[in-house]
């Protein structure tokens, strides 16, 4: 998704929500005797995200709350967080450019959706870390608040892949993103973590499209397809800053069968899932 596309605001209530439970959840964790990593992975999460929680970044889901509480031994005191936690939400303030403002309702309310990227990993799937990187290194430069409030926003879209029902999410990426070590070292490792922790999931299906095909149906470029419930389906483009939301029948149909060549030509997942592993124990 272009980084131009994104803004957010939840408005003051739920920002200070979400900071003051971010401290409790760290006095403790602390006070177990936990380090951000340790904690995820006894909650089935990514330090990433603990990292996101506890600076207040991202709004805690109920069930992270309940499984916290108990683990913590917090008492019924991060559990009591929940309704005021819903009510923030369902009050939260979401504003995009009117030229995005259709897209992201489609993508709130897809049942689908299918990224094919050339150039970077598809927003829904990047670490905090990792977004933040490219939002600094953007030219012009950002100011702080909104590079602040833009990697705000892209954490906040990927509340979608743990809804329930979650949506079926395939993406194929290009190998030379995944070895680009975006952010260096460290946040290139955890980005390559990330994928293979998302790569788990029952909607979500991974593939990886190897640099040394002869034959590709992607070099027109990067490209969504996205199913609404109960709506057609739709397709959605970008080039630098100009977007367009693709409607008209014949276009998505082509851009399908062109996603359906482009998975065909990629690894499997099985086979996308390796090559990820091994780049991981290249690092």
């Amino acid at each position: 998704m272009s980084e131009a596309a994104e803004t957010y605001d939840e408005g003051d209530q739920s920002s200070d929500l979400n900071r003051a439970l971010g401290k409790q959840v760290k006095v403790l964790r602390e006070r177990a005797g936990l380090t951000q990593r340790a904690l995820g992975d006894r909650l089935g999460y990514s330090e990433d995200l603990i990292s996101s929680l506890e600076r207040g970044r991202r709004t805690p889901q109920a069930e992270f709350l309940v499984a916290a509480d108990e683990l913590l031994d917090a008492g019924g005191v991060l559990k009591a967080a929940i309704e005021d936690v819903e009510k923030a939400k369902a009050k939260a303030r979401i504003r995009h450019p009117a030229w995005f403002r259709d897209y992201a309702r489609l993508e709130r309310e897809a049942v689908e959706l299918n990224f094919y990227n050339n150039h970077d990993i598809p927003g829904l799937l990047q670490t905090e870390r990792r977004t933040r990187a490219l939002y600094e290194m953007r030219k012009p430069l950002l100011d702080e608040d909104t590079l602040e409030r833009r990697v705000t926003s892209r954490l906040a879209r990927q509340e979608i892949l743990t809804r329930w029902p979650p949506p079926m999410v395939t993406a194929v990426i290009e190998e030379v993103v995944l070895r680009r070590p975006i952010g260096g070292p460290e946040v290139h490792k955890e980005q390559l973590e990330q994928l293979i922790k998302l790569a788990q999931l029952r909607n979500v299906e991974l593939q990886v499209m190897p640099t040394d095909r002869s034959e590709h149906a992607g070099m027109g470029g990067p490209f969504i397809l996205l199913t609404p419930k109960g709506k057609a389906q739709v397709g959605y483009t970008e080039v630098q800053n100009g977007s367009r939301l693709v409607t008209d029948p014949e276009e998505v149909r082509i851009l399908a069968a062109r996603y359906g060549s482009i998975r065909a030509q990629a690894l499997t997942m099985r086979e996308s899932l390796d090559l990820i592993k091994d780049m991981l124990g290249e690092l």
